[in-house]
């Protein structure tokens, strides 16, 4: 692997294992706090499953060039992360919640069905086995989101709002990183282009069919991965103090 390519590729993973373990956090936010115990139970098990994929996406990153996960994830500052600023955004409600979920869960379940087809095998098989779980993420949130929509005034009314939120942030999910046209054109990772097209597609239709409207002005829609909101900075402190407080502890 020429490399161009390889730097490339590390970029990709880190920026596809930071969203994972960001919106996990964000996920764990709701332990305890869910509207109904059953959802109480889903949610962290989805969060635990967005942990474990951050472990698939850092775990193929150390193969590379040995880094280590654990140092990835609790000791890099804010400005080295390369996250997406939607999966930073407070949890908000469970409106608010449950759209930011569905909006990515969608993104990432298509971008995993065209990366089961990527030349590098390594990746191919990460993203066939990723998959299965996030198909059940999905489902979970195309449910919420349908529910919440049609289901009373003010859920519908909450829903909105989330969404007219959203939207905008929702589409740096499809800004490629980088060198990624490289990883394109060698038919390693899948083309966001097309990826989008499909999302804005199956969203749109499902949003509509949830008495939504998309907003007509998306507002704010950030350009690259280089800069974050100020919430990433306080999600960080908390979720890296345990490490941080002995960083050459063995166990936590």
């Amino acid at each position: 692997m020429r490399n161009e390519i390889k730097q490339a590729l590390i970029a990709k993973l880190t920026a596809l294992a930071d969203d994972e373990v960001i919106l996990s956090h964000r996920d764990s936010e709701w332990t305890g706090h869910a509207p109904i115990l059953e959802e109480d139970i889903a949610l962290a098990n989805i969060a635990q499953d967005e942990l474990g994929h951050a472990s698939v996406w850092y775990g193929l990153r150390k193969e590379l060039d040995g880094s280590d996960p654990d140092q990835l994830a609790f000791f890099r500052e804010a400005g080295e992360y390369r996250n997406t600023e939607l999966v930073e955004l407070p949890k908000g409600d469970w409106a608010f919640t449950m759209l930011r979920q569905y909006l990515y869960d969608l993104y990432e379940a298509l971008w995993l069905q065209s990366a089961k087809n990527s030349s590098y095998q390594p990746l191919a098989d990460a993203a066939n086995k990723v998959l299965r779980e996030e198909r059940f993420h999905l489902q979970h949130t195309h449910a919420w989101v349908e529910r919440l929509g049609l289901g009373t005034e003010e859920s519908n009314r909450r829903l909105q709002q989330a969404l007219n939120m959203q939207w905008g942030y929702a589409q740096q999910l499809f800004v490629p990183i980088p060198g990624e046209e490289l990883l394109i054109a060698e038919g390693i990772v899948p083309d966001l282009a097309s990826v989008k097209e499909r999302w804005l597609e199956h969203s749109t239709r499902h949003l509509q069919a949830s008495g939504l409207e998309l907003p007509i002005n998306p507002g704010y829609q950030p350009t690259s991965r280089t800069y974050h909101t100020e919430h990433l900075w306080s999600i960080l402190a908390e979720m890296q103090s345990t490490a941080r407080w002995d960083a050459e502890a063995k166990v936590w």
